[in-house]
């Protein structure tokens, strides 16, 4: 297929009627795991000898000698990339025996999650954080980065150097697993995944998918998707949106417009989903339309229906 020519943008209609008024299943409660082996050291010498050394916040990146401290949880690890510079880039990943792929989560507000030494989360009510242990039953590979030092990413992650610290984050995964790797953002994590997807070498990502992407500006971040080089996308892309989101800075309409901003992606796919329930009163938050509040499940499936087709 020539690449600079991708197909149009297919919307689905059928799912968003099948999940149209869901009702609502109990939400269980987020287990806090506990360290079974803390301290331990691995060297992940190929993963830090594919990265360059970039500026992120004024910080170095992960750099390109040194060694990972990860603690071994149940069911999840938490692991620090080294920065360079006595800092460390905390993700927590969590993988079924074989994953048939892994998915690179990229949460929204401001991308701190909290994630404690022994993998405990301060802040878990994000769509992709608290459906993780969804998509390992479901045979997916998850890696979850939070914040360094606490830093608020709003405003930040269409910056290239950003951008590189997420490809390298996908790297990383695929140290992990010999799998396909998806970039799969939220909100305005969506900002941070097209970002790494357009400083992604080739090869290296089998997919992206944005859900609930932010398209407009907001008062306390100006940067949209538009601003993380769409142009430079190259892999096949999914644009998730639901018709009941009233978030400001995240309009339903939007997606064929975001789907029109990446001319080189060789395949774009619209889907639509529809539902309203709601844990909160606030139109951009995670237990709202915006965060599939009670369409979890099903946003979940039509997801992973998609990954299915492009080798997840």
């Amino acid at each position: 297929m020539d690449r600079s020519r991708p197909a149009a943008p297919e919307e689905t209609d059928g799912f968003a009627r099948n999940v149209q008024g869901g009702t609502r299943r109990p939400r269980e409660a987020c287990k806090t795991v506990r360290s079974v082996s803390s301290g331990r050291v691995a060297m992940l010498n190929t993963f830090t000898r594919s990265l360059v050394a970039v500026s992120l916040l004024g910080t170095p990146a992960i750099a390109q000698t040194g060694s990972a401290r990860q603690t071994l949880v149940a069911g999840e690890r938490v692991v620090d990339l080294p920065l360079g510079d006595g800092r460390n880039q905390r993700v927590l990943y969590e993988a079924p025996p074989h994953p048939r792929a892994t998915l690179v989560m990229l949460p929204g507000g401001s991308g701190d999650i909290g994630v404690g030494r022994e993998g405990d989360l301060r802040h878990q009510e994000n769509f992709l954080v608290r459906t993780r242990a969804d998509w390992v039953a479901r045979g997916y590979a998850v890696l979850i980065p939070d914040t360094i030092d606490r830093a608020n990413l709003r405003g930040r992650r269409s910056a290239p150097a950003y951008g590189r610290l997420v490809a390298g984050l996908a790297a990383f995964a695929r140290e992990q697993a010999p799998s396909p790797v998806f970039l799969v953002g939220t909100s305005q994590g969506t900002i941070a995944a097209v970002s790494g997807a357009a400083q992604a070498g080739p090869g290296l990502l089998a997919g992206l998918v944005l859900t609930e992407a932010v398209s407009l500006p907001g008062r306390r971040s100006t940067e949209t998707v538009f601003d993380a080089d769409p142009q430079s996308v190259r892999v096949p892309v999914l644009v998730v949106a639901n018709r009941k989101d009233a978030c400001d800075v995240t309009p339903p309409e939007m997606a064929p417009r975001i789907a029109a901003a990446l001319p080189h992606a060789p395949s774009i796919r619209i889907l639509t989903v529809s539902g309203e329930m709601r844990s909160s009163a606030r139109d951009c938050d995670s237990l709202s339309p915006h965060g599939y509040d009670g369409i979890e499940p099903a946003v979940v499936g039509g997801i992973v229906g998609w990954l299915q087709m492009h080798g997840g």
